[in-house]
């Protein structure tokens, strides 16, 4: 029990070296039939900088703020600074429904994904 917290830290650092190195979702495939991106962070985070035309909706505000989402098979990306918050939100989208829902990660890797 003893090792527990190396093995913790050695799950997480793979899950975020695999989402980070060996991502071969076709974001723009997802965008150009209809996706839209949320980002998760705060208004000011947000505002230092974001992908074009993505919507803000700070994690704490997106449960009250999935109304304005009808279509629960519409591509949704989800992306905040890291990776962390952005996971959050695609659970709480797949637990409220929407089928369509992926990680983009942390913004700044999305942009780059996306543009290339």
């Amino acid at each position: 029990m003893k090792n527990l917290p190396l093995i913790l830290l050695c799950v997480v650092a793979f899950f975020f070296i695999k989402k980070r190195f060996f991502d071969n979702t076709d974001y723009r495939n997802m965008l150009s039939n209809g996706g839209i991106i949320i980002d998760v962070r705060s208004e000011g985070e947000f505002y230092s900088g974001h992908i074009e035309n993505s919507l803000n909706i700070p994690l704490g505000d997106l449960a009250s703020k999935l109304d304005q989402f009808e279509d629960k098979d519409q591509p949704i990306i989800t992306c905040c600074a890291s990776g962390m918050r952005s996971a959050g939100a695609a659970k709480i989208l797949s637990a409220k429904g929407y089928t369509n829902v992926v990680n983009g990660g942390g913004w700044s890797s999305l942009d780059r994904k996306i543009k290339n």
